[in-house]
């Protein structure tokens, strides 16, 4: 929505048209949720308020706080998900998660945001941590995500955590309590106009093309090669461990003797964890990991991974992703 400005600088001979128009989006269709703010909530405050739901799903800003957060919870119909969590895993937890809501058993749910995109779940209630505007109406997506419940009924809370937030998420949250400074609802077009000005404000006109990618296209003829190698939807400075669970076991095994081949890396991929290289290192260091000749490992104290929460974060040193 705050685009128009660099659509003229860089278009001006083409106007750019909303393809959805204001007075649809204004329509009692959309409006599936109401929303609240909580303020500051302790990890203890806001476990004791997610035991009260019988269905509700939380929505944190890292691995670490999900794992505090779910370290409280009755053990009873609770469930964790983030990556620290292979692939495979979090799928089979997710059907699980399914199956409870669907069924009406008790499902209380703590994840980080990966479950604000492209997971299709309907919870009764969403608790979701401070975040950019657009994270907390992803995560508003999942409440009464059907609309079989009235919207007076389907809350959607946004919260403060006691924890600092991830570096990552510093500007998107100053945008976003300037919206909701401002306007009642965040689900309001007015208000998410206003985010992503500010956050285009806040982060200045050089973070729309740090690495330079429209000079240079300007400079050189098709560069194909060269955008794919500046271009990153996600920095990342992790390194990738696999796990050896179950079918990940049998593919362990085939890269122990020998095979190694993009086939079978994909298939590894569903039973890989990304960690910061501290965490590689520390684990690397106390013996828990077999180095592979591409840098990435095995882990070999599968004491380290729960079937509730994943690869422990004990050997971390305190830097933490947000998924």
């Amino acid at each position: 929505p705050a685009l128009d400005e660099i659509f003229h600088e860089f278009l001006p001979e083409v106007p750019a048209v909303e393809l959805c128009e204001k007075k649809s989006i204004r329509q009692t269709v959309f409006q599936r949720v109401t929303f609240r703010r909580a303020g500051k909530l302790s990890w203890d405050e806001l476990a004791e308020q997610l035991n009260f739901h019988k269905q509700v799903l939380c929505i944190v800003n890292s691995r670490k706080s999900a794992q505090k957060v779910y370290e409280r919870l009755n053990q009873d119909g609770s469930f964790h998900l983030s990556t620290l969590m292979y692939p495979d895993h979090r799928r089979r937890v997710l059907a699980e998660i399914r199956r409870r809501l669907t069924n009406g058993l008790p499902c209380r749910v703590i994840s980080t945001s990966l479950i604000e995109a492209g997971v299709d779940v309907d919870f009764p209630a969403v608790f979701r941590e401070e975040a950019g505007l657009d994270s907390i109406l992803q995560a508003a997506g999942r409440c009464n995500r059907e609309g079989n419940r009235p919207p007076e009924e389907s809350i959607v809370t946004i919260f403060q955590g006691p924890d600092p937030p991830p570096p990552l998420f510093d500007i998107p949250i100053a945008a976003g309590r300037q919206a909701l400074d401002q306007f009642e609802s965040p689900d309001d077009p007015e208000a998410i106009r206003l985010y992503f000005h500010e956050l285009l404000h806040l982060k200045g006109t050089g973070a729309q093309d740090q690495k330079k990618i429209l000079s240079m296209i300007r400079e050189e003829r098709m560069p194909f090669k060269s955008v794919s190698d500046r271009f990153h939807l996600i920095d990342s400075e992790t390194q990738t461990v696999y796990i050896p669970q179950n079918e990940g076991k049998d593919l362990v095994e085939r890269l122990y003797a020998g095979e190694w081949d993009h086939t079978l890396f994909r298939s590894l991929g569903q039973y890989a964890v990304s960690i910061y290289p501290q965490h590689f290192e520390a684990l690397l260091a106390a013996g828990d990991l077999e180095l592979l000749k591409d840098k990435s490992a095995v882990l070999i104290n599968m004491k380290l991974y729960s079937p509730d929460t994943g690869l422990s974060l004990e050997a971390d040193f305190g830097k933490d992703l947000y998924i």
